[in-house]
């Protein structure tokens, strides 16, 4: 990952602040208390940034490319998988 890229995470990677200076990860929220309004925005902000992505990894499990072990030639793995990037890339551009 790039320093100055941008990472976002959900609530699992908690500890990745410290690798990566620019993750942002979902407030918690604390023991016996609420969030602000400003965290549960920060929140949700987030979240409808993740969904995006989220989605491109459903479609990614539809093509079983991620979703079971990949038993063909290793050398073929990434050229396989930017062929169906390729094609999930143009699906999102006409349905948009």
């Amino acid at each position: 990952m790039l320093a100055e890229q941008l990472c976002l995470a959900d609530k699992g990677y908690q500890g990745i602040a410290t690798l990566h200076p620019c993750s942002c990860t979902p407030t918690k929220k604390p023991r016996k208390g609420k969030l602000s309004k400003a965290e549960r925005q920060h929140n949700r902000t987030l979240a409808r940034l993740r969904v995006v992505a989220e989605h491109v990894n459903r479609k990614l499990k539809i093509f079983r490319i991620l979703a079971e072990r990949y038993r063909n030639r290793r050398k073929r793995f990434g050229l396989r998988f930017n062929l169906i990037a390729a094609i999930l890339n143009f699906e999102l551009a006409l349905s948009s």
